[in-house]
């Protein structure tokens, strides 16, 4: 497996990043098996793994800690903190200094480790201020508990205001940010992916398979419920046109990934890794089987006249069901907008 930049680093991680979200009762809750599957990801090349404190309630991560035993040092380990931990507690959640003081030593007991490679915001928070979360970020670094910093569904303008601030108050910088990608979701090119690129960031995009739209199980004569509850109940509600046009276009792109000789899985993971702006794409296997349909993307090269076929189907910088982009939620709100509704 060819490695990749992790953006000015110096850090080489793998095309395709192990995504840990199905690891526990949110997917998978049988340990053994879902450490099999980081075990088997990890003899594949794969030398990237992301998660985060909120998936399965902590369990992700501590399945993670359990199969790195012995090979921690061989892997670019990330996770994230944000999301509530405790839905009672309003400050256990956010970006404050208190709640990642906090929740740091909660992620690194769980995954069993003495450090973090790469610790992200999982959302952005109109509520704190961006230099009150890059402070305390800067402290974990300069104490050695975590090695970068990293921002996720962060929009173009959040991007570079946290870029600015670290420059202004000499903190720590987020080298990367991790939006979604895919080809039904193509939002990002517009202006998250050339924000990132002109800021020397890494982009660790995730869903490339759109949360299961691209992997064969939703088609029009077999149309199938998500297999997490943790996944948006908005992105897979059929009354919605904008999911029968997914369908349609679904359909379409199954046959170009038939004429250009790939599964629809092989091709809607390698559209995403073969995008300048994308140092790797997330994905998130439930069972082996999963895992082992993934892995032939990381070495396929989309040609041109493939591409173009995909342009034709889902413009650049589209993405058909607003609802599938995580980022602008809060700037969309009816209390922000000019018009405010009753």
């Amino acid at each position: 497996m060819d490695y990749r930049p992790l953006g000015r680093t110096g850090v080489q991680v793998s095309p395709l990043c192990l995504g840990a979200m199905m690891f526990g009762p949110w997917g998978n809750n049988d340990r053994a098996d879902s450490i099999r599957i980081i075990h088997r990801a990890l003899d594949a090349g794969i030398n990237f793994i992301d998660t985060a404190d909120v998936y399965s309630g902590g369990v992700s991560e501590e399945i993670v800690g359990e199969a790195l035993a012995g090979r921690r040092d061989d892997v670019f380990l990330a996770t994230k903190f944000f999301m509530p931990m405790d839905e009672a507690d309003p400050n256990q959640r956010g970006g404050s200094r208190r709640w990642i003081i906090r929740e740091v030593e909660n992620s690194l007991r769980r995954l069993n480790t003495d450090y973090i490679d790469l610790y992200q915001v999982h959302r952005p928070s109109p509520d704190t201020d961006v230099e009150e979360t890059l402070g305390a970020l800067t402290d974990l670094v300069r104490q050695g508990m975590v090695r970068y910093i990293g921002s996720s569904s962060y929009s173009g303008s959040q991007i570079v205001e946290a870029q600015w601030a670290s420059r202004e108050r000499n903190l720590e910088r987020f080298v990367t940010e991790q939006p979604p990608y895919s080809i039904l979701v193509r939002g990002i090119e517009e202006d998250i992916l050339p924000t990132a690129q002109r800021h020397g960031m890494g982009t660790l995009t995730y869903s490339p398979l759109a949360g299961g739209w691209l992997s064969g199980r939703w088609r029009k004569d077999s149309a199938s419920r998500p297999t997490s509850s943790a996944r948006p109940s908005a992105r897979f509600d059929m009354t919605r046109p904008a999911n029968q046009r997914k369908l349609d276009v679904v359909e379409e792109l199954a046959q170009v990934a038939e004429w250009a000789g790939v599964t629809l899985i092989e091709m809607a993971i390698a559209f995403a890794i073969n995008h300048p702006g994308v140092t790797s794409a997330i994905v998130g296997p439930r069972t082996m089987e999963q895992l082992e349909s993934y892995l032939p993307a990381a070495d396929i090269r989309l040609a041109p006249e493939v591409l173009d076929r995909i342009d034709q189907l889902v413009a650049p910088g589209v993405t058909i069901n607003p609802e599938d982009n995580s980022y602008g939620a809060h700037t969309l709100t009816p209390h922000a907008r000019r018009r405010p509704r009753p």
